[in-house]
């Protein structure tokens, strides 16, 4: 019996809809992400309200808000409750990007889907993992590992690894292959054969052009329009694929020597690039490099100034300037305000680097052709005066004269309660509603201790002193008089004002000090709107630098990652595991004197699929431990974009990657079980007894013979096998790359070449010098 796996979609399939979806692995619920959009429309958290009590654990992939929007609301709303894991980056970015949501909404609307103690709330329960960092979970989830590793897409950005006996379940969306200024590609092409792998099709139909192509008509746009004397909008998100638009304006501001205004405006402008400074080491192999050499920060900006709100802006030199604001969906926040007031002069430009998302005014920008005039409502919060503050005041006044009725009522109904049931049970009572406690004497905590004589010396639950109390002084004194407890003087959460936060200056600070003085500001304000007609005179050029794989590479990653049915045994040890073929680590080298195929990683391989029977075994091996064998085919589940991508992609898979391809709808339970046909074998202490290890790094390795015995809890025990056991082909264990091996044969005087394909190519005729370097190449490997 295999590992059980189910996948369920809960948002995010067929469309461009915020990502959510249910794995349950052995009746242990994962929530992988946990997205909203722009529009935060509650309709589409009913499927995540349906399951969310039943969720073990939530793990976040990105720090935007389709990955992890909905996570304050599902916590405080739908009873979500499980821990959280993510990496430092999406915590700390992810953190911010909600703030800055909560904010722009806030100044424009009566937002009350979440507070800001509600995202606090939330992230509160993240636990933080590095990158490769395997995480063990216990009790229910018992043998599960879950480990993050590089997606490309975001500082952060995370593809999921989930382990159970051997089995990989990977979760891979919004991941990109190419390195950047500031972030490495992603590490998927290195995981093969998983059992199950969840990726998207959002880019499937897309194809780019090159990056230096593309990074030039940026600049050239810029520029033509600074010079013409416009100004240029550049709607970003809040702390995720801004870091890479920021880094390229620097450079190209330095390289061309230009000397226009750049602008970073949003309400945690100053916090997000802070932040960012202490993670160099999430960040590109070059920039850790370039750090470790001059100790210059590539996060100094040097042309780019920070804002944390429009005052700024308007107080700023006329004259033309770059502005990147958020959102990027002009659905809300200071790029919705910038729009309307540049959008009607033909100078300006507003240049968009991602695909906006569904339904806002972002997307509807982007048609072709574009609309020549946009319905926009405009809203801002302004102070209350005259008659509508006195109305304001009168309104509060008696909400507080009420609640202060209320809450007197309640004490009298207690009190007579109290004082029936007293004088019921005591005959000696003489007036037990009299006795009240003064302020003075009960302390600023209303308590104190109560000695009551009442027959039998048991204390009715109900007591309120009927009958002569008294109360001791407990304060403690030293020499220098009574002894201040800190803790009495402390302003407690719920005694603060929703909205009121504290301001840092450390790195545990949260939001900006301007940001936070809006927070605070409690002043009688109200929102004041309306519609107005903008007509769009100002160029519109969609760029894509979202930061995402084409369809191209979707493909070819998908060919390598999901190969054909192919046997591989694997064990179900920690990461102290010690297996001859390690799915992603090692590969069999079929003994071919030409060597023929290597990966595109430049790792060997052979063209030969092996066949696994019970004669033939091949496992590094513990006495008595359990092994699983897997026949397993991957299965690939595919989410997340448009409908005519999806099918796109699915067709092309089924045809080229793997025979078992899904699509699922929302709400519906994809079960693999069946498709990963995992064994369990048990290796009798008779059967190691005779085995002979050796030692390959930090593992060992062997070659076993056995036969399967009976089926006995669960696992077929592994008996010796009768007579002499059948020979078996040479099997060559590594983990060698190209450049290792070409490096190695010019150590030993052998010259050689690129030639753009990743394998071997020895030209000439056959001699000595054949021999002699096929058995350099066989030194790197290990001989079973």
């Amino acid at each position: 019996m295999g590992t059980s796996v189910q996948v369920t979609p809960l948002c995010g399939v067929y469309n461009e809809n915020p990502l959510s979806y249910l794995v349950s692995i052995d009746s242990f619920n994962f929530l992988i992400d946990c997205g909203w959009n722009d529009h935060f429309d509650p309709s589409l958290l009913q499927p995540l309200s349906r399951v969310a009590s039943t969720i073990d654990a939530v793990l976040l992939s990105h720090p935007d808000t389709l990955h992890l929007g909905a996570l304050p609301y599902a916590m405080k709303q739908l009873g979500l409750s499980a821990p959280v894991y993510s990496t430092e980056p999406v915590y700390r970015l992810g953190l911010l990007t909600m703030y800055d949501q909560y904010l722009s909404r806030k100044q424009v609307s009566e937002f009350d889907l979440f507070t800001l103690d509600d995202i606090d709330s939330a992230f509160q329960s993240v636990t933080r993992l590095t990158y490769s960092q395997n995480h063990h979970f216990s009790g229910k989830g018992e043998g599960i590992v879950i480990a993050p590793h590089v997606a490309g897409h975001l500082l952060g950005g995370t593809v999921w690894k989930i382990t159970k006996d051997g089995e990989d379940v990977i979760y891979a969306v919004d991941f990109n292959h190419r390195k950047e200024r500031h972030l490495n590609g992603t590490v998927l092409g290195s995981m093969v054969r998983p059992a199950v792998l969840i990726t998207d099709a959002y880019n499937a139909l897309s194809n780019q052009p090159y990056r230096r192509q593309m990074d030039k008509e940026f600049g050239d746009s810029l520029k033509k329009t600074l010079r013409a004397g416009g100004n240029v909008l550049l709607p970003v998100d809040t702390a995720g694929r801004v870091l890479e638009i920021i880094l390229m304006l620097e450079s190209y501001w330095s390289d061309e020597n230009l000397n226009y205004p750049v602008y970073f405006l949003t309400y945690v402008a100053s916090s997000t690039i802070d932040y960012v400074k202490i993670f160099l080491e999430w960040m590109s192999d070059s920039i850790s490099k370039s750090f470790g050499k001059t100790r210059e920060n590539i996060f100094l900006l040097k042309y780019v100034t920070l804002l944390i709100n429009k005052t700024e802006l308007d107080n700023a030199p006329e004259g033309p300037k770059v502005v990147l604001a958020s959102m990027a969906s002009l659905e809300a926040g200071f790029s919705h305000d910038i729009f309307v007031e540049w959008a009607n002069d033909v100078k300006n430009l507003v240049l968009f680097t991602e695909r906006g998302q569904f339904a806002t005014l972002a997307r509807m920008l982007q048609a072709d052709p574009p609309p020549k005039a946009v319905k926009v409502v405009v809203s801002k919060r302004v102070p209350l005066v005259g008659d509508e503050l006195i109305a304001y005041e009168e309104e509060q006044n008696r909400i507080k004269k009420e609640a202060l009725k209320t809450s007197l009522m309640k004490e009298e109904e207690l009190k007579t309660s109290h004082g029936t049931d007293n004088n019921t049970s005591d005959p000696t009572v003489i007036d037990s509603g009299n006795n009240h406690v003064s302020a003075e004497v009960a302390g600023p905590r209303g308590g104190g201790y109560r000695d009551i004589f009442i027959d039998g010396f048991v204390p009715p639950s109900t007591s309120v002193a009927p009958m002569f109390p008294c109360y001791e002084n407990t304060s403690e004194w030293d020499d220098f008089g009574e002894v201040i407890n800190p803790e009495d003087y402390v302003i407690r959460d719920e005694d603060m004002d929703q909205t009121a936060m504290h301001v840092g200056g450390d790195i545990n600070g949260k939001l900006d000090e301007g940001a936070a003085s809006l927070i605070l500001d409690t002043k009688p304000s109200k929102v004041v709107s309306d519609e107005r007609t903008v007509q769009v005179r100002c160029s519109l050029v969609y760029m894509d630098f979202e930061g995402r794989s084409d369809g191209r590479s979707i493909k070819n990653i998908l060919s390598h990652v999901a190969p054909l049915k192919l046997p591989h045994p694997v064990n179900d040890n920690d990461e102290r595991e010690s297996r001859c073929l390690r799915r992603g680590k090692w590969r069999l080298v079929n003994n071919d004197p030409e060597l023929r195929t290597a990966t595109d990683g430049g790792q060997w391989r052979s063209d030969e699929r092996h066949r696994h029977t019970a004669h033939d075994t091949q496992k590094a091996a513990s006495e008595g431990t359990t092994r699983d064998c897997s026949f397993a085919s991957c299965v690939l589940v595919l989410v997340h974009g448009s409908a005519e991508a999806t099918e796109h992609l699915k067709q092309h898979c089924l045809k080229h990657v793997c025979p078992h391809v899904f699509a699922p709808q929302i709400e519906e339970t994809i079960d693999v079980t069946s498709d990963l046909c995992a064994y369990k074998d048990q290796l009798t202490e008779k059967l190691m007894s005779n085995v002979i290890f050796k030692k390959l790094g930090d593992s060992e390795i062997a070659w076993v013979d056995a036969a399967a015995g009976k089926r006995e809890n669960d696992a077929f025990p592994m008996l010796p096998v009768n007579g002499t056991a059948p020979p078996h082909k040479c099997v060559f264990v590594g983990d060698v790359k190209l450049a290792d091996i070409k490096q190695f044969l010019s150590s030993k005087g052998v010259q050689g070449g690129a030639s753009g394909v990743p394998q071997i190519v020895i030209e000439g005729p056959l001699c000595e010098d054949y021999y002699i370097i096929r058995e350099y190449l066989y030194l790197q490997f290990y001989l079973l």
